[in-house]
């Protein structure tokens, strides 16, 4: 048994680590606002992470083997966890994210033209760290999320107080109405009304994950491996927009209808005119086995077409 704490937990794959957590025996604190209570077993601590007094009391003496951070998102934030858990925990591992590799959101290092990239495109370590600007402003906060995300990692990274593991996740799907994104919805709900879907001209393809699968992995990088630095947690398989519609076609019994959009104009959630598609290279050799997403990708798009408000023909 572990003792584990997670920050957030409250939906969609969060609340399902919390799940495998307490069933695999671990001793699991929930940290969040109090606005959805943990399953049942969890110890639950309301208080706001970035209140940092609040945080620091609400901790008391408590202490950790894992810190698992799913709602890590400026490297204002990540500050404050470094200051509250530091002598509390040995390691800490925090929920990243494939918007990381965006080309459009950062000047990244040349990569081989449409190879899947590796970990070491972004390097953690030597990312610049901005906490003067207005972390703090939902809005900036919003339209800065890879930045976000890249300078939160670079905080943990760069402190060295405990070890310290980033997951970055490819587009998470499944789970009908529990995916709280509704970027499968979008598309399933097109389908089903015989709307246009926008694509690029040229289409990209990227990678994703299914929400159990990285409740999996979490639970694995949490209590199971001892790795640190990022990794990218992506099922097998690269997919561009058209594969996905023709996925959902065939749940829908409805041919997709597309719309190609004019250069520089904005097309749907998963319509990509730049390749930033993760390798799942090292997670492998750290002993993680992926699923094919064409093994769960059906069944994604029949629960999401459970959850839709429009009837399916």
């Amino acid at each position: 048994m572990q003792r584990i704490c997670v920050i957030g937990g409250s939906r969609y794959f969060g609340k399902l680590l919390v799940q495998r957590l307490l069933a695999a025996g671990h001793q699991v604190t929930v940290i969040n606002r109090g606005s959805t209570p943990p399953p049942p077993g969890a110890e639950h601590l309301v208080v706001d992470r970035d209140d940092e007094a609040a945080l620091v009391a609400a901790l008391g003496p408590r202490s950790f083997d894992v810190v698992v951070d799913q709602v890590c998102y400026t490297p204002v934030q990540a500050e404050t966890a470094v200051r509250a858990f530091s002598g509390r925990t040995r390691r800490y591992v925090m929920t990243s994210t494939i918007e990381v590799y965006d080309p459009a959101t950062a000047a990244l290092p040349d990569a081989a033209q449409h190879t899947p990239v590796p970990e070491e495109r972004v390097d953690p370590a030597a990312w610049p760290v901005r906490t003067d600007l207005p972390w703090h402003d939902a809005a900036y906060r919003e339209a800065r999320y890879a930045e976000g995300k890249r300078q939160a990692e670079a905080v943990f990274t760069r402190d060295g107080r405990f070890a310290f593991a980033s997951v970055r996740s490819a587009h998470v799907l499944g789970g009908g109405a529990r995916e709280f994104t509704g970027r499968l919805a979008y598309y399933t709900d097109r389908l089903v009304r015989g709307a246009e879907i926008a694509v690029h001209a040229r289409e990209l393809p990227t990678v994703f994950i299914h929400y159990e699968e990285l409740a999996d992995l979490l639970l694995w990088a949490a209590t199971a491996t001892a790795f640190t630095g990022p990794l990218n947690a992506c099922s097998d398989g690269l997919l561009d927009v058209r594969d996905l519609a023709s996925a959902l076609a065939v749940e829908t019994g409805r041919e997709p209808v597309y719309r190609t959009v004019a250069a520089g104009e904005p097309a749907g959630p998963f319509s990509f005119d730049r390749y930033y598609a993760m390798s799942n290279t090292r997670a492998g050799e750290l002993g993680f086995v992926f699923s094919r997403t064409a093994e769960w990708l059906r069944g994604a798009a029949a629960e999401s077409i459970s959850a839709s408000t429009v009837p399916a023909a």
